[in-house]
């Protein structure tokens, strides 16, 4: 690590930053073994590399078969599993929405308009029986539940018909239908959404969304490294390296999609997180690498150098980031297991690139890196000098660190105000995307004219012992749910409607509210606890489970609260062990943790005020729903901690290494922030760049994603480590870098400080 446990007989040269004695063992040995091996085996790193990525392309391309399918946790999961049992396939229902243009119309059966678009789209329908099949209007006596409550609207629902090789067929169909009866009765509104056309839409939102985020992230990031480095070959580097690096990734992410279930925007968030870590790695490493050899150094004692140092950084930092996120295997939901794969496997890749490929480029091109400068900023960026602003920050904080410290912390603790009140709450499929989406906006007007009916509660009724469930009884019991629905005040509403699917019964019942919020769970618990039991739980032999999207995000949130405090422990105790080996001190940890703590906690504060509050709506172009999804705050905290302690090592090693070769605590602490502050703000401003493209993107999902990750990156790169840091470790002093007595046993646990004769070839 950058002069972690560095020998009291370094010296520091001219330029501030100390020379390492050659033939050094101890932390840092495994990182220049790799790199003099690369140096040696050029050729062999860099095709090896690429080998690497070529096979895991073609293996994605040649392991075919269907995607695992994620099983839910609770009762959602119950009900999954009974119909993954079945030979058949549950048929996708849509429903069409028939109103009228002007808001407090008259009633359905009153107006002509409205009555003749029904029956034209329902004889439209029926021209396709192959493809379209039960559909129900409001034109029948007998239907119940398809004119809305007011009266105003009307509700036409059909099935899409089987077999699965016609699907897309016959759904193709059926949209032409209802498109051709709205173009005959533009005066009035026709409009569709159903299990298949919402999917659909969030489908091809987040297949737009990830194109995106390719197109344009990488172009940001290469202008921000020219602007780093001021030569195109420097800049170039770590761009190939990660893009090569996420295309390995995202390959085997697909081979593993075969056997463990990933969330179908895992590519997205991958691809966030793939070029925040390789181009940091890449960074550091190339930017150590050309200070030494401004230094003075040759290529070879400059290249031990930074594997030594800025190696071990990454190797520690990408370890250190893997095991955060194996915290999320925890929760025990199967969502996060293929998280963690995808996400382990980027970074993996991002720190191999940058130990073993990157070495063995920079042997191979030596001072041809710094070629393609330009012009206007070559000849400043190339030194690698150090930053002259965080410099005198640093010193400014160093004078007054009470002062300072308390003001940032103070500062921190009002951004992370809001978070007290977050409510946990899944954005729904009408919340999800912007309404000018054709889709979505049909759903938010069939929500409000009929609540429910777009995302249904599935009651799945199975038979244990695999018989056939369907039973007079059993549909007598059904009958009875429409008691439960009149007495239900409200919760629950009508049209049900009953599948019979292999030798299973599925009945849809809509629940009240928006499907993830508070009136939706309501409903829920009184369908699961009061309903269903009543009516079709008294059928003997048979049982009952319900599923759905407010079942599905309802007992998703319910396990992850139950395990949350697992993830918390074991990442702050992992990050508590690690910290302690790696700096050989007990403040350092402390400190370190609670700091992480505070950046995060206002990352959540900002969160919390934008999206739930509803502020700034316009500017992001999202609509509030009024909650944060549930999944979030989690999954922060963990990439999170394992992210900053990129920065947090970078940086404190940096200040260790010149505390060791004899520097005062204050002078250490000023020239380690001025020589590793400057390219950690170079390193968040990428990582910031790159999340803010989420914030482009169309689901509020990636939008609370990417604030939330940016801000606290930004967060943790200015203020955390450029006040609060060198605040803690002025006020810490001496103690800071030593280990308590009953602590010495550990590896090298004795302060590595210099005697006072050493100290004056420092001063």
């Amino acid at each position: 690590m950058d002069g972690i446990r560095e020998p009291a007989r370094d010296r520091v040269d001219g330029d501030g930053s100390p020379t390492p004695p050659k033939g050094r063992r101890g932390q840092g040995a495994f990182a220049e073994r790799i790199a003099v091996w690369a140096a040696t085996h050029r050729k062999t790193a860099i095709f090896g590399w690429l080998g690497l990525v070529l096979l895991a392309v073609v293996a994605s391309m040649t392991i075919g078969g269907p995607d695992a399918v994620n099983l839910q946790p609770g009762e959602g999961g119950r009900a999954q599993a009974a119909m993954n049992k079945q030979n058949e396939y549950i048929r996708y229902h849509e429903n069409v929405l028939i109103q009228s243009l002007e808001p407090g119309g008259g009633r359905f059966e009153d107006d002509p308009r409205l009555v003749a678009a029904a029956e034209n789209l329902v004889a439209e329908l029926k021209k396709h029986p192959d493809a379209v099949g039960e559909v129900k209007s409001p034109l029948e006596s007998a239907a119940e539940g398809y004119v809305s409550r007011d009266g105003s609207s009307g509700l036409v629902s059909f099935v899409v018909n089987w077999p699965v090789d016609q699907f897309y067929e016959h759904m193709d169909t059926a949209t032409k239908a209802v498109e051709t009866v709205a173009a005959n009765h533009q005066d009035v509104r026709v409009v569709q959404a159903g299990d298949r056309s919402l999917t659909s839409a969030v489908d091809t939102a987040v297949k737009d969304d990830l194109q995106r985020s390719h197109l344009l992230s990488l172009p940001f990031v290469l202008l921000i490294l020219l602007i780093v480095f001021g030569s195109l070959v420097a800049a170039g580097i770590p761009v190939l390296l990660t893009i090569t690096g996420i295309v390995g990734a995202l390959s085997l992410v697909m081979v593993v999609g075969k056997v463990i279930p990933i969330n179908s925007a895992g590519s997205a968030i991958i691809l966030l997180v793939g070029v925040a870590v390789g181009i940091d790695y890449s960074l550091f490493y190339l930017r150590r690498y050309r200070e030494e050899r401004h230094a003075g150094r040759d290529d070879a004692t400059a290249l031990k150098t930074t594997a030594r140092t800025s190696g071990h950084v990454v190797l520690f930092s990408g370890f250190t980031v893997i095991l955060c996120l194996v915290g999320l295997l925890f929760t025990g939901l199967g969502v996060f297991v293929g998280g963690t794969i995808g996400l382990s496997l980027v970074v993996g890749l991002a720190m191999i690139a940058s130990v073993t490929v990157l070495p063995a480029i920079l042997a191979s091109l030596r001072h041809r890196v710094d070629k393609g400068k330009i012009p206007w900023l070559g000849r400043s960026r190339t030194a690698a000098e150090e930053s002259k602003v965080w410099t005198g920050v640093a010193r400014l904080v160093t004078k007054r660190p009470l002062l300072w410290g308390g003001a940032g912390v103070l500062v921190l603790l009002m951004v992370a105000m809001p978070a007290l009140s977050m409510r946990l709450q899944d954005a729904a499929a009408i919340n999800s995307l912007p309404r000018d989406v054709p889709t979505v906006d049909a759903a938010i007007r069939m929500q409000e004219a009929f609540p429910g009916v777009p995302v249904p509660a599935r009651v799945v009724i199975s038979n244990p012992d695999g018989a056939q469930a369907d039973s007079p009884a059993l549909r007598q019991a059904i009958d009875g749910l429409h008691g439960q629905i009149a007495a239900s005040g409200g919760l629950l509403a009508e049209p049900i409607t009953v599948d019979r699917v292999d030798r299973a019964v599925v009945v849809r019942v809509p629940l009240a509210g928006s499907s993830t919020d508070e009136t939706s769970e309501r409903a829920l618990e009184y369908l699961r606890g009061k309903a269903v039991p009543a009516t079709v739980g008294q059928v003997p032999g048979v049982e009952a489970a319900v599923t759905g999207k407010t079942a599905q995000a309802y007992d998703f949130t319910v396990q992850l609260r139950e395990n949350t405090w697992m993830v918390f422990a074991f990442v702050l105790l992992l990050a508590f062990i690690l910290l302690v080996f790696a700096f050989r001190s007990l403040a350092i940890p402390i400190v370190s943790i609670l700091l992480n703590l505070l950046s995060i906690g206002a990352a959540y504060g900002v969160v919390t005020w934008i999206f739930q509050g509803g502020n700034l709506s316009g500017l992001l172009g999202f609509t509030s729903y009024g909650g944060v999804m549930g999944w979030l705050p989690l999954f922060m905290f963990v990439v999170l901690f394992g992210l900053s302690m990129d920065y947090h090592i970078f940086i404190l090693s940096r200040v260790r290494e010149r505390w060791a070769a004899g520097a005062s605590a204050k002078d250490a602490v000023i020239g380690g922030i001025g020589h590793s502050a400057g390219v950690v703000s170079s390193a968040a401003v990428i990582m910031v760049v790159v999340f803010s493209v989420f914030v482009t993107l169309t689901s509020i999902e990636n939008k609370m994603l990417g604030i939330g990750l940016g801000v606290a990156i930004a967060i943790d790169a200015t203020v955390v480590r450029g006040v609060l840091v060198p605040a803690a470790l002025t006020l810490l002093g001496e103690r800071a870098w030593t280990l308590p007595r009953w602590l010495r046993w550990l590896p090298d646990g004795k302060a590595d400080r210099p005697q006072p004769r050493e100290r004056e070839v420092v001063s």
